[in-house]
């Protein structure tokens, strides 16, 4: 995937069959210094599918993990946002789960704190 030159690549990976990266859907979480950080994910070989979400719009991240996924060192993570096309962003099959959601947790937090953006929570 091309990003601009002046964007940094945190974080990528493929969805992963059986721990094996065979697939081609590829996420990817950029950051435009100064401006925006973004999950990225893209599906296609012949015909492609691009799907990007804000991050500072993102408030939960749930991390899932079947029998299959602890056998080959996998999980999924599903991340709700307030985005209208994507509403739940999910990270299928990835590597190292647990660091990946540490990141993302931390960056959501840090761009949150940025763009001074809240979270109401009803009870």
């Amino acid at each position: 995937m091309k990003f601009d030159k002046d964007c940094e690549i945190i974080w990528h990976d493929r969805k992963r069959y059986w721990g094996l990266p065979i697939s081609f859907t590829r996420y990817y979480i950029v950051k435009k210094e100064g401006e925006w950080v973004k999950f990225f994910r893209h599906k296609g070989f012949f015909s492609s599918y691009i799907d990007e979400t804000n991050i500072y719009r993102c408030y939960d991240v749930t991390l899932m993990i079947s029998l299959a996924d602890k056998i080959f060192k996998t999980g999924t993570l599903e991340i709700s946002s307030n985005d209208e096309t994507s509403p739940v962003f999910h990270l299928r099959h990835i590597a190292n789960p647990y660091k990946v959601r540490d990141l993302v947790s931390s960056l959501i937090e840090i761009e949150r704190k940025k763009k001074h953006v809240g979270i109401t929570e009803f009870q």
